[in-house]
């Protein structure tokens, strides 16, 4: 079994900032490159914390997990690797043994666990395999059907209704926004709208103050699609006073276009992003954002989990999750 201090001579830093970031500690001050690096050691070494090492032989139920991105979309959007990791971490707690499992894990597999956590946005012919194979399912940031399955979100149109309106009453009319497809421009091999998108949508309609031209959109939440669709962005003559992005590790990337292009935030462009990952108020200028706390979504779905396989209910639950608004330095009022 992996120790932190293998961990820490191999990622060549301190036993301190090893266990911190293994405990998902946001007040440690360390760059993202550090953080993922520590992680990936962890990862590959298949850390075990030592409260489940003290506990393993005790263990008497085996929950598969399934991740909807791979190793390296995690590190390009660290939300999901945050869930993944706590998840594990409870798991390992509460002396569940995790099987991992893939879209392409069989049937036998996929019904041999006590139950699932199936972390991200999952298609069709996924949901139909696992529920197939499964009755103890539990979807984490994601409710493909909230009569069938377990599920845990967060409730995502209120947190951007709040953003955007904290824009509107700095004086901005012409918001931007960099993220996902809405429910309108779908197409048949689409699997879910953006509810940040829709909510975008409908609050610019509301203040009668859309303009399609303001929206920039990207399969992938990465800091390269934010630095390419911002850079965009800058080209155009109609160009928004603000942006509001779908996640942070986007508005790391649209920092980048803003500064080549030779211009700042907040002064020309204010920025809102998504998340808060640890990174966010270490930015130049402080990034505004919205808190989704992944350690709660993922310590909600082993609570499901966990009551499937202790109980008889019959029924389904959604478990909606609250996010918290961090107003900081990276917009400003206008006239």
């Amino acid at each position: 079994m992996a120790t932190i201090k293998e961990i820490a001579s191999l990622a060549e830093v301190s036993i301190a900032t090893v266990s911190r970031v293994l405990n998902f500690d946001e007040t440690l001050n360390v760059s993202n490159a550090t953080r993922e690096k520590i992680l990936k050691i962890a990862d590959e070494l298949e850390y075990v914390p030592l409260k489940a090492k003290k506990t393993k032989n005790k263990l008497c139920k085996d929950v598969g997990i399934i991740y909807w991105y791979n190793y390296q979309e995690e590190l390009e959007d660290p939300y999901y690797l945050s869930i993944r990791l706590a998840a594990e971490k409870k798991c390992n707690e509460n002396n569940l043994n995790l099987v991992k499992l893939t879209e392409n894990s069989s049937i036998d597999d996929i019904s041999k666990v006590n139950g699932i956590i199936a972390i991200g946005k999952f298609n069709s012919d996924t949901i139909e395999k696992l529920s197939n194979g499964n009755e103890n399912i539990i979807f984490v940031d994601f409710s493909p059907n909230e009569n069938k399955f377990d599920s845990v979100i967060v409730d995502m149109g209120r947190a951007t209704t709040k953003a955007l309106n904290y824009l509107y009453e700095l004086g901005h009319r012409k918001i931007g926004f960099i993220g996902n497809k809405n429910s309108d421009n779908l197409s048949t091999e689409d699997i879910y709208a953006d509810e940040r998108s829709i909510e975008y949508k409908e609050f610019m309609l509301k203040n009668n103050i859309f303009n399609p031209n303001y929206i920039y959109i990207t399969e992938k939440y990465t800091f390269k699609a934010g630095y390419k669709l911002m850079l965009k962005a800058l080209e155009s003559d109609d160009r928004p006073t603000a942006f509001f992005l779908g996640n942070d590790s986007m508005a790391i990337g649209a920092y980048k276009a803003i500064s080549e292009a030779n211009l700042s935030i907040p002064n020309d462009i204010s920025i809102i992003g998504f998340n808060d990952q640890p990174s966010a108020k270490y930015m130049i200028p402080a990034l505004t954002t919205v808190r989704i706390p992944g350690e709660y979504l993922a310590g909600a779905a082993v609570d499901l989990l966990l009551e499937n396989l202790t109980s008889t209910r019959n029924y389904n639950k959604k478990v909606i999750i609250p996010t918290e608004f961090k107003i900081r330095d990276s917009c400003k009022i206008i006239k």
